[in-house]
């Protein structure tokens, strides 16, 4: 796959593209722009990390670590194991307004590193709701539009999955499944009784379930957080940059802070960006004629915020006076756990990278709900528990003492919702007119909180899960309600959405703004509502189209 270095830009600092962030949309951006021929410049604020030679804790075991991977902390940047690809809150702070989890990975690679790796397409039921629910604006595309994007994207990063036929969650290109495990099966064949309408499968991952375009496969060690050394996973580190690199056409500056775009007021057109060198302090100038922004959809919301003009005062391109605003991530923190009888002659080898996927069933046509609009999808695993709980015991002795230790104890399923949140223009994200960080940039200020639509859906999914799981024959269901902090998800997204009426939209269909023609947004930034499936899939599959259009524009002399 080759390996890429940090190069200098030297003295002319001009290229024909420049993205802005390297993680899982950046890294694709900047493959695709360099595969057909643009000179780009990928800018990552974090370090650089190399593929392989930088994933220190990815070989280690559990007994190898200080306190054997427990931590005394509740912050993710001080997980033993993993949290050197975290951003420390207290090193990069941001206000709260209102309560909000930000996960970032300041590293070349970004959270491409870290993330979940659920592939899930979206559908007509998610890009025609906000028209049919007279919410928001009207996505400006439908499901036929992006299907060839996604299964180029499956195609290329490798997702293995199971066919379905069900319409909410598309069919895609997929590697051969993963196996579920004897109570996920159990789980599986009792809802098609009950429930025939609810499709239980096994997670659709970027993880490679055999060997895939010289990577893999996945070893079912699920270290994936620490940096995959076997490349069994999708990364930018592992996939996108080494190809970009192997182009020729791509340098890459890390510990590089993109501060503002520059806008040249005449051709109504950005020029570049400002950023300051995070070792030198120093602050200089990147032009190219072609800008994509994919740092987030907080920072990018920042970064355009911070890049106000006398024609943009608000912020850059945001004549909609929708840019910042709309901010949404799915909601979880309601589920149960229940055990299953039996089985106990049955056990898994290795730990498997992903767990079930049941997809949205309300509001889809069957099972309506008046309380709400929209759905969640259900995500889970079944396990063996533990020889620690199910012993129950400080001390003992004895052959008896010995014979329980040893052996696990029942097996469990556990099931946890995703919940669609709606694009409240009240949720947003700002910039702290009054703090600044050690650069001098101002403060991300971010404020989101869950209205009636989500605790009305909340309240239904206590109900529906326990329902599902004393159907299918588990006992001792133990369930829990309640919401984590706005952002726990890490699907952050909607702070620059797109739209048919540059009115009421920051970007066009094809991810272009509005306003200012050569910035083209495809991070989460872009979306119009957040659905319930894992957004990162649908993120690349417009990263792609976005590039298609924006090089054939530039070709057309139109950009």
């Amino acid at each position: 796959m080759g390996t890429f270095n940090i190069n200098g830009v030297g003295k002319a600092n001009y290229f024909d593209a420049i993205v802005v962030g390297s993680g899982i949309t950046g890294g694709l951006a900047a493959k695709e722009l360099c595969a057909r021929g643009l000179k780009t410049l990928v800018l990552e604020r974090g370090r650089n990390v190399e593929h392989i030679k930088d994933y220190p804790t990815a070989m280690m075991e559990p007994w190898e670590f200080e306190f054997r991977l427990k931590s005394t902390s509740g912050d993710v940047s001080s997980q033993p194991d993993c949290g050197h690809f975290f951003a420390s809150k207290k090193e990069y702070p941001y206000t709260e307004e209102k309560p909000f989890n930000w996960y970032r990975g300041y590293q070349v690679g970004g959270r491409s590193l870290t993330w979940g790796r659920q592939c899930l397409r979206m559908s007509d039921l998610d890009f025609e709701a906000n028209l049919k629910d007279g919410v928001a604006t009207d996505w400006p595309v439908r499901y036929a539009e992006i299907a060839p994007w996604y299964d180029y994207v499956e195609s290329y990063i490798g997702v293995s999955g199971n066919r379905e036929s069900n319409r909410v969650i598309p069919d895609g290109a997929f590697l051969p499944p993963m196996e579920m495990n004897c109570a996920e099966t159990v789980f599986k064949d009792q809802m098609k009784g009950h429930f025939p309408e609810r499709t239980v499968t096994i997670g659709r991952v970027a993880n490679l379930s055999r060997g895939w375009d010289g990577r893999g496969p996945c070893m079912f060690r699920n270290r994936c957080n620490r940096g995959c050394p076997f490349g069994g996973y999708f990364s930018s580190n592992g996939v996108t940059l080494p190809a970009a690199a192997l182009t020729g056409n791509m340098t890459l500056l890390s510990d590089t802070i993109v501060s503002k775009v520059i806008f040249d007021r005449k051709t109504r057109k950005a020029t570049g960006v400002e950023v300051i060198h995070v070792k030198t302090g120093e602050a200089v100038s990147y032009f190219a004629k072609l800008i994509f922004l994919n740092a987030s959809a907080i920072a990018t919301a920042a970064i355009l915020l911070n890049s106000s003009t006398s024609e943009f005062p608000n912020g850059l391109g945001n004549s909609s006076n929708q840019l910042g605003h709309n901010l949404m991530d799915h909601f979880t923190g309601t589920g149960a756990e229940a055990e299953l009888d039996g089985y106990l002659d049955k056990y898994y080898s290795g730990r498997r990278p992903c767990g079930i996927y049941v997809p949205r069933f309300r509001n889809t046509g069957n099972n309506e709900r008046n309380e709400f609009i929209r759905g969640y999808g259900l995500q889970g695993n079944g396990r063996r528990t533990s020889f620690e709980e199910n012993s129950n015991m400080l001390s003992g002795f004895g052959i008896a003492f010995k014979d329980k230790v040893l052996k696990p104890g029942p097996w469990k399923l556990w099931l946890g919702a995703w919940g669609e949140t709606l694009p409240y223009y009240s949720n947003t994200v700002k910039l702290d007119s009054e703090k600044k960080d050690k650069w001098g940039i101002p403060l991300t200020r971010i404020s989101m909180e869950y209205h009636q639509n989500e605790r009305s859906m909340q309240a239904d999914i206590q109900v529906t899960i326990a329902e599902m799981l004393d159907k299918s024959g588990f006992r001792n269901i133990n369930s829990y309600a309640g919401f984590q902090t706005p952002g726990s998800s890490v699907h952050e997204m909607g702070t620059a959405r797109m739209g048919r009426d540059p009115r009421t939209s920051v970007l066009n269909k094809f991810n272009q703004m509005h306003d200012v023609k050569n910035i083209f947004i495809t991070d989460g930034s872009f979306m119009t509502s957040s659905g319930t499936a894992n957004p990162s899939l649908t993120y690349m599959a417009f990263t792609v189209r976005a590039v298609d259009y924006a090089v054939r524009q530039i070709k057309k002399g139109n950009l």
